[in-house]
């Protein structure tokens, strides 16, 4: 039987074994995600913040928040107004019970 040579961990994998760090890098990352999404919907529609504020009834210092990824709250109102807005419906699904286990489990 052949010695299996063990992959170096990267670090990003040792990054994410810490719970506290896994947390914290989730929750950046919706933010992220969110503001990402926010800017190409944006970029697709050929459409200003001034303009998005208008059509959503969203103040532009909310939309420049999240496109800056500044400190904001961002109610589940807000983030669906926005996304009617620019043609887009925000659809929230259950996730099956033994996927979210092998995702907590990495």
């Amino acid at each position: 039987m052949k010695n299996k040579i063990e992959k170096p961990i990267s670090t990003f994998d040792q990054f994410m074994k810490d719970p506290k760090q896994k947390e914290k890098f989730d929750k950046e990352y919706s933010k992220f995600i969110v503001k990402e999404f926010l800017l190409e919907a944006m970029n697709e529609n050929h459409i200003s913040v001034r303009k998005l504020a208008e059509e959503s009834g969203v103040s532009t210092s909310i939309i420049q928040n999240i496109k800056s990824e500044k400190p904001t709250n961002v109610t589940f109102s807000t983030l669906n107004s926005l996304m009617t807005a620019l043609g887009y419906r925000v659809i929230i699904e259950k996730i099956d019970k033994t996927k979210r286990k092998a995702k907590e489990k990495r």
